[in-house]
């Protein structure tokens, strides 16, 4: 239940930072929307990090909530952001992917 929590609370530290990036080309009731989604996004991250945190080493979960959120962020950004697809991104978006992924291999 740990590893679920902490992938829920990396997925919402990816829609916080889409919705400030978003607030920021926006305005009026489009800005307070954005900003709004991005104040309840990190408050519900941090709640299921810190629920995650329980249970999991605190070092093993930050690195993969960052992680999580960090490749997440990027991917949304190539998408939808136009943010360049270079090859060494790419690689080191990788990177960040397997040692995410051995970071649960190795936790208990």
């Amino acid at each position: 239940m740990a590893w679920f929590l902490l992938i829920v609370a990396g997925l919402l530290e990816i829609g916080f930072t889409t919705c400030l990036t978003k607030a920021k080309e926006a305005s009026g009731i489009y800005y307070y929307a954005w900003i709004s989604g991005f104040f309840v996004s990190m408050t519900l991250s941090m709640y299921f990090l810190y629920r995650a945190t329980l249970t999991l080493p605190m070092g093993t979960a930050y690195a993969v909530w960052t992680g999580i959120g960090a490749v997440g962020t990027a991917i949304i950004g190539i998408l939808f952001f136009k943010e360049p697809a270079e090859f060494w991104r790419i690689i080191f978006i990788t990177t960040l992917i397997g040692s995410i992924v051995g970071l649960k291999a190795v936790s208990h």
